[in-house]
């Protein structure tokens, strides 16, 4: 069974209140559903928060679902709103400015030794990316969507998915060709 089968038959079940789906569903989602909220630039927490409010309206609506994207797409755009919603609040909540962060920049000896492999070399290159190239790309390349669904779920053109896509390959290949 496909992934898209899989998540339809999930989705099916869950409208009818199966709660064995639901935890199913979550089971599958719940990583890549985090790491796309962080990637987005939601601390630990909040994007904690909003897998859980994405999956709560999942069990709430799953009867309303009309099936115009895939689920997953449907999904991460749930999401997607719930983060937006919550930063949106706590920029009206916090009038307060937030002190940075002055701890020691200089990296631990385990730090060190995991920079010499060739994933964590990746990872730093991605983490250099700009918050939009490093969400198509995690959306790409980590949950296999289509530039269809990407577009749909950030609610950006399909050029400029794939704009952004060529440019994040463009400056990964550079970062992983410096030593």
């Amino acid at each position: 069974m496909r992934d898209s089968e899989r998540d339809t038959d999930l989705l099916r079940k869950i409208a009818a209140e199966d709660k064995a789906a639901m935890q199913a569903f979550y089971t599958l989602h719940h990583d890549g559903l985090f790491a796309f909220l962080r990637g987005r630039g939601a601390d630990g927490q909040l994007a904690a928060d909003c897998v859980q409010d994405a999956m709560l309206d999942v069990w709430r609506t799953a009867k309303r679902f009309g099936g115009r994207s895939s689920v997953k797409t449907w999904l991460y755009t749930i999401a997607r709103n719930k983060l937006v919603d919550q930063q949106r609040k706590a920029t009206r909540i916090s009038p307060v400015e937030e002190v940075p962060d002055v701890s020691d920049p200089a990296p631990n000896p385990e730090a060190v030794a995991l920079a010499a492999s060739d994933a964590e070399r990746v990872r730093a290159c991605l983490a250099k990316l700009k918050p939009d190239h490093l969400t198509v790309m995690r959306l790409a390349f980590f949950e296999d969507l289509t530039y269809d669904d990407i577009s749909e779920i950030e609610g950006i053109p399909q050029g400029t998915v794939k704009t952004r896509i060529f440019h994040a390959k463009k400056l990964l290949m550079r970062c992983l060709g410096r030593r």
